[in-house]
């Protein structure tokens, strides 16, 4: 049986996240967005609205010894809601066409939990290194379709055992590739552990990454 919650729908709202998190009481909270104006990435950096964006948010009570890598099902939950052609680059990029289109966010405190997606749904100018899910203009509807989309999918992930690890894999871009990552890393991405650490085959042996962000070195 699919896991009931209040869903919020509103055209601007100053964070998903906050109000998410603010609306929890005993059912799981999904605020689903076009524009957030204090909206926030991983590590503080700012929210960008785009010519169509879609902003969702969950908040959620988890078990306390539910320690499953959130951030990487939200990822998995991405790639379903939004279809073909997206691919996940560890740990928190969602992307097409090797450009960035989104970002999720997990946010988690005594007793709760907030996951959240930004998608860039179309940009006529995006920036360098970021691109948009659609070519055209989708309407005014679609981020609640998608919104709406995402927090059934991501709550399922939440209901069921494990975590679609294997189905994680297979959307992982990281995988097989150089990368690096602070202060002065470098390898080749190698697999995915069963924690959600990314496993990096260096000179010194294989190395696990449990967070922070790493680049894809391209090719010449």
């Amino acid at each position: 049986m699919a896991t009931p919650y209040l869903q919020i729908f509103t055209d601007d709202v100053p964070s998903t996240q906050d109000l998410a998190g603010d609306r929890l009481a005993d059912l799981p909270v999904a605020v689903i967005a076009s524009s957030q104006s204090q909206g926030r990435g991983r590590s503080g950096s700012a929210w960008e609205n785009t010519d169509r964006s879609l902003a969702v948010s969950v908040a959620w009570h988890p078990d306390g010894g539910d320690h499953r890598p959130f951030s990487l099902m939200a990822g998995v939950a991405a790639v379903r809601a939004l279809g073909q052609g997206i691919a996940l680059k560890w740990p928190n990029d969602v992307t097409r066409l090797e450009q960035k289109i989104g970002g999720i966010l997990v946010e988690r405190s005594e007793g709760k939990a907030v996951a959240g997606l930004g998608v860039n749904l179309s940009w006529s100018e995006p920036s360098e290194g970021a691109g948009a899910l659609f070519e055209d203009d989708p309407g005014d509807v679609a981020y609640r379709e998608l919104g709406a989309l995402w927090v059934a999918e991501f709550l399922s992930l939440v209901d069921s055992d494990g975590w679609a690890i294997d189905e994680y894999r297979a959307m992982c871009s990281t995988l097989g590739r150089e990368i690096t990552w602070e202060p002065n890393g470098a390898g080749i991405a190698a697999g995915i552990s069963d924690s959600g650490a990314l496993l990096v085959e260096t000179p010194r042996g294989i190395e696990e990454i449990h967070a922070g962000a790493v680049r894809h070195v391209r090719s010449r």
